[in-house]
């Protein structure tokens, strides 16, 4: 095991980039079908090479895998599908000595319902020690035969199951994950020594999923639509918890980013005050419409949230629950929202990799630090997959309404030629990769100047190399309609034209990087951006 870290000093995660690994597929190393940590290993030079800080790694805990591992049985060990915790050090080191660091994933809310504490609380009965850990509790009706109170799930579904003693137990998610009882101080103390577990073993940082969820209401009380105290999201006691957790990463110098969504700026800013969380995910901006007007008020507000505590801003365009960048930029609605996802929806998937490419570089331009999901460097696209082979709870709890997040989870294609394009050998991969991903394959495109792997190696060194890209200010520069503009400190300036006509370029004396071709007489093509070199560098 190695040592704990001395406390560190720097602000490395301020204006990281981060890559998320969804490590069931991202490679496969024993050739099983399903990726492990063994080829994350053997891939840790590709995400060298492609410049990024920091990795962070979906759940690789022992689980039954019914929620894609966020169904955790056991926070101290390595899921035997992924690999061991031996293994899991062995990378964390090699990381390392190639300047990444990396972040794992803990899941609070809930456990799985194999996890020991369950059972014990299953086979202790009603009134039990064993039980007060999570929420259990008699039901409603004559012969208790109705849950406890209606609260909506976080997944389509109930929110409450019965055991064959009567009683019933709370899970926001799936009946495979009982909610944890945050009251009670053993659970927040097996958490602080989890923390401490993977800090010692040299993990940079944390982050915390569902992280507005753990403290309910005491009483349990019905839910209202539009009445505060929501009984269950962000409640007050919450900041208690992440105090202390605060206090031990600061032990290690280790950091966190909270998976967050609030509507509310004022409420979402105080998880980001110096004694709470270093970051928060910023979902008003993945789930923004490719629309200028929408996107520069997101990132005014965005900025303006976080000014009073001092936090950095993160962008993220799509992640392991989101349909993919180029997939949902080609469509009518640009925006995502879990509601409205419905299989078939029209989609242009070149308009889509144009605008992806051209978000690609407003995000790396923003202040702040970015997460690059896996794939998106790829400009993959959502995958549809057959309805025999979907996996994902939410498309089953919603009565095969919703696709699920399987088609944004299809293992990568690393060799356009391979079985599998290289991500296993063997057998076939746990999801099914599209007949035509060729081009996608990382081979292919590390030998094409023009195609998406190119333009985000070339982003990530140019945004490294200039000291005025990361967190600090930015400042809006005047443009034309449906034109975006702004000027970060060292007189580098990214445009982006969202509008359906060329656009002017502002004085320059460098083109830095363009998404796509300029036009013959220098005009910026719609959907496209670039990065350029003021002509004065004030």
């Amino acid at each position: 095991m190695a040592a704990p870290h001395a406390p560190r000093t720097d602000d490395w995660w301020r204006d990281a980039v981060i890559y998320q690994v969804y490590p069931r597929s991202f490679a496969d190393g024993d050739g099983d079908g399903t990726g492990d940590l063994a080829g994350v290993r053997a891939r840790l030079p590709y995400l060298a090479e492609l410049g990024v800080d920091a990795v962070w790694f979906t759940p690789w805990y022992a689980s039954p895998l019914v929620d894609g591992g966020y169904d955790v049985a056991d926070y101290r060990a390595i899921d035997p599908a992924f690999g061991t915790l031996a293994e899991a050090e062995k990378l964390i080191a090699e990381a390392a000595a190639l300047d990444l660091r990396v972040i794992v994933d803990i899941v609070p809310n809930h456990v799985s319902d194999q996890h020991i504490w369950f059972q014990q609380a299953l086979a202790a009965g009603p009134g039990s020690a064993e039980r007060e850990r999570f929420h259990f509790r008699p039901g409603r009706g004559e012969n208790g035969e109705l849950p406890p109170n209606n609260w909506p799930s976080q997944f389509s579904g109930p929110t409450w199951t019965r055991v064959p003693d009567g009683e019933w137990y709370l899970h926001l998610f799936t009946p495979e994950q009982p909610d944890l009882n945050w009251a009670h101080p053993e659970v927040r103390q097996e958490h602080e020594d989890v923390l401490r577990f993977w800090f010692e073993r040299g993990v940079a940082g944390v982050r915390i999923d569902s992280a507005a969820l753990l403290a309910k209401d005491p009483a349990l009380a019905d839910f209202e639509e539009g009445v505060d105290p929501h009984p269950y999201i962000d409640q007050d006691e919450l900041h208690d918890v992440y105090r202390s957790w605060r206090a031990v990463a600061d032990e290690y110098g280790g950091v966190f980013v909270g998976e967050v969504w609030l509507p509310d700026a004022e409420r979402f800013a105080r998880y980001l005050r110096p004694d709470e969380l270093h970051t928060a995910f910023n979902f008003n901006f993945l789930s923004c419409p490719w629309e200028p007007g929408r996107l520069r008020r997101t990132i005014d507000d965005t900025l303006a949230e976080h000014a009073p505590v001092g936090a950095p801003a993160t962008w993220v365009l799509c992640n392991h629950d989101v349909t993919r960048t180029v997939t949902r930029y080609g469509r009518d609605d640009t925006g995502f929202d879990f509601a409205t996802k419905r299989f078939g929806t029209p989609t242009d998937l070149a308009l889509g990799a144009r605008r992806a490419r051209a978000a690609a570089l407003l995000t790396l331009a923003l202040p702040g630090s970015v997460y690059l999901y896996q794939g998106e460097e790829l400009g993959l696209p959502e995958a549809d997959i057959p309805l025999n082979r979907i996996q994902d709870p939410m498309h089953f709890r919603s009565g095969g309404i919703d696709p699920g997040r399987d088609g944004c989870r299809v293992p990568l294609p690393w060799e356009a030629d391979a079985p599998a394009y290289g991500f296993c050998a063997g057998a076939a991969p746990w999801l099914p990769q599209p007949e035509d991903w060729a081009h996608y394959a990382v081979d292919r495109q590390s030998v094409d100047a023009a195609s998406m792997l190119a333009l985000y190696r070339q982003a990530l060194r140019l945004r490294r190399a200039e000291p005025g890209f990361g967190d600090g200010p930015m400042r809006w520069l005047p443009a034309e309609e449906g034109v975006l503009a702004f000027a970060r400190p060292g007189g580098v300036i990214c445009v982006v034209n969202l509008s359906a006509a060329p656009a002017g370029l502002p004085p320059h004396r460098e083109l830095l990087l363009a998404s796509g071709p300029l036009g013959t007489d220098g005009t910026l093509a719609p959907d496209t951006a670039v990065w350029l070199r003021a002509a004065d560098d004030a």
